[in-house]
């Protein structure tokens, strides 16, 4: 029997991914099933202007079908044919064994009753969400979430990884978080491609904690850039970030996280990639150079697409106050305070030693 792939979301990273997967699928044949389903909320998109110079609108899923692109989130790259755009979430989800979530965390809450409903057995998951909620206990990992509510395995991808280089075939490399050797061979098939290539760990909150913080680091590289600031202070940014997270990990999950993670492309490598080309750092930028409301920018800047390092940083903050550890984190104090709490971007850099 062949496992059968759903991709569950649709937006520029999904799409992007949605390639490789879909070809990996076609290369695989006996492994997986040729078509692979992804679910898309649909929504209707402008395609040019009839004769009287009126918008044309057609339903987004029609235009991935026929067309075989994106026009929304990842305009101008072609997608396998093989790539099935499903409106509906139990249609694309039924009988599938292999679930890829590409989505805000925020809207997985009411996928789970539909796609548990209908899922085929020995079900997997992996999870390419960078971000996770916090409660008073500590982060909540979209990994847990999701383990909680389908009741399967859940493995995760994170890594140095902007989405429209992928999808325009740059070189780059990602990492696997998968604690079931076997699934972690079958989640490689599904993702390692020539220019796109797995490695395989077994530290899977490590992995996923390094693709969620470094979202927050990013916006304080993109408050650098505003300011004016080279590579000099970015650097810096990075490694106080980098070392703010290990700091982190360490309070949060004492020794279960491997020190060799920080290293692989979902540690170093993401968090440089993401401070110098990231939508974090990009809308980062703009907060601060035209005086917009975070809303704003994303609407401007995404379409209405959500950033990830926002809410995760008001809620990381949220939490260290509570457990009574923000003076240990200053970095992460100083992203926030500009962010949420009006303070002039030149206090990025005010007291980043206060921890040593």
């Amino acid at each position: 029997m062949t496992e059968k792939i759903c991709i569950v979301g649709s937006g520029n990273w999904g799409s992007a991914i949605a390639r490789i997967v879909g070809k990996n699928a076609l290369a695989h044949s006996d492994v997986f099933h040729p078509t692979v389903n992804m679910w898309v909320y649909e929504e209707e998109v402008e395609c040019g202007v009839d004769a009287d110079g009126n918008p044309q609108k057609r339903k987004l899923t029609e235009v991935i079908n026929q067309e075989h692109e994106n026009i929304k989130y990842l305009k101008g790259i072609k997608l396998p044919e093989n790539v099935v755009a499903v409106p509906d979430l139990e249609k694309a989800a039924e009988g599938h064994t292999m679930f890829i979530f590409v989505l805000p965390h925020q809207f997985l809450g009411r996928l789970y009753a539909p796609i548990k409903k209908v899922m085929g057995p020995n079900a997997k998951a992996i999870s390419l969400i960078k971000g996770f909620d916090f409660d008073d206990k500590g982060p909540a990992l979209v990994s847990t979430m999701l383990r909680e509510g389908l009741g399967v395995n859940i493995s995760v991808l994170m890594g140095a990884n902007v989405a429209n280089e992928v999808a325009q075939d740059h070189f780059c490399e990602a990492t696997i978080g998968c604690d079931d050797p076997a699934f972690g061979a079958l989640w490689k098939k599904v993702f390692h491609a020539p220019l796109f290539q797995i490695r395989v760990v077994t530290d899977c909150v490590g992995v996923e904690i390094c693709g969620a913080l470094k979202n927050v680091v990013a916006l304080g590289a993109g408050f650098s850039d505003a300011i004016g600031y080279g590579g000099n202070t970015k650097a810096a940014i990075i490694r106080i970030g980098l070392q703010e997270i290990i700091r982190f990990t360490s309070e949060f999950y004492g020794d279960s996280v491997q020190s060799s993670t920080f290293l692989e492309s979902c540690g170093l490598a993401d968090m440089i990639t993401t401070c110098f080309g990231g939508r974090n750092v990009k809308c980062a930028e703009a907060f601060v150079r035209l005086g917009q409301t975070w809303e704003e920018v994303e609407q401007s800047l995404l379409g209405g697409q959500k950033l990830a390092g926002t809410p995760c940083c008001k809620e990381l903050l949220r939490v260290l106050r509570a457990r009574g550890l923000v003076d240990k984190f200053p970095l992460f104090r100083n992203i926030h305070a500009i962010a949420f709490e009006s303070a002039p971007p030149q206090s990025l850099i005010n007291n980043l030693d206060s921890a040593e």
